[in-house]
């Protein structure tokens, strides 16, 4: 999946133009993220877990200023610090993101 500025490609298993996947699908669920192990997006660690040859890395706090969360509703790159402080609503078009989202921060930051 590519997004309208064609710049952003989405890997693994997604089922829409929104960034939603096999795994997360609700009408929440609109984020890829960046992995720091391959610079690449998913939209979720399941499909990265699926489909690349590698172990996910972590984005350490000091890398929070790096751009790796996409909206796929309006295309923007943001801050995972952003991302962290928007309270679930993409600071670009105000679309809700999943506020489960947090149960899986283990899986893509430093805690």
């Amino acid at each position: 999946m590519q997004s309208k500025a064609g710049k952003i490609i989405i890997s693994g298993k997604p089922i829409d133009d929104h960034t939603r996947c096999a795994h997360y699908h609700s009408l929440l669920d609109i984020i890829a993220i960046k992995f720091k192990c391959c610079d690449q997006y998913y939209p979720c660690y399941y499909c990265h877990q699926e489909v690349a040859d590698h172990p996910a890395g972590l984005w350490k706090k000091n890398e929070y200023n790096t751009n790796a969360i996409f909206c796929g509703i309006c295309f923007n790159e943001m801050s995972i610090a952003v991302y962290k402080d928007c309270n679930y609503q993409c600071p670009f078009c105000n679309s809700l993101f999943n506020p489960e989202c947090v149960n899986h921060d283990h899986f893509y930051f430093e805690q």
